[in-house]
């Protein structure tokens, strides 16, 4: 069960993979232009659920210092760059993804 997760910052959508083959897609918010999202290959280094603030019912750190796939109390932000670099979602969809992709799940960003 090889889950992968594929960011493209210029479509703000995100696709989820298992063995190579797509099975979920999403649409996200990502960085604004003074604090765009890092583009690069990561892991997800720890969730944690109702982190509080602007960070929706999940927080799901990646490998980049200080930036992480969340949820948002602000669902009007998804499809914009809009974010401090980090990868924003529907409270939604992050909960369904954070029970779908263990801890250690490579995160490719790319523009």
């Amino acid at each position: 069960m090889a889950y992968q997760i594929f960011i493209s910052v210029g479509k703000k959508r995100m696709t989820v993979t298992r063995n190579g083959r797509t099975i979920r897609r999403y649409p996200i918010a990502v960085g604004k232009m003074l604090t765009p999202t890092p583009v690069g290959t990561y892991t997800i280094i720890n969730k944690q659920p109702n982190p509080g603030g602007p960070f929706g019912v999940m927080w799901m750190g990646l490998s980049a210092p200080h930036y992480g796939i969340h949820g948002t109390n602000d669902p009007s932000s998804i499809g914009k760059n809009v974010s401090k670099g980090c990868i924003r979602m529907f409270n939604k969809d992050v909960l369904e993804l954070s029970r779908m992709v263990p801890v250690g799940t490579r995160v490719y960003i790319g523009r």
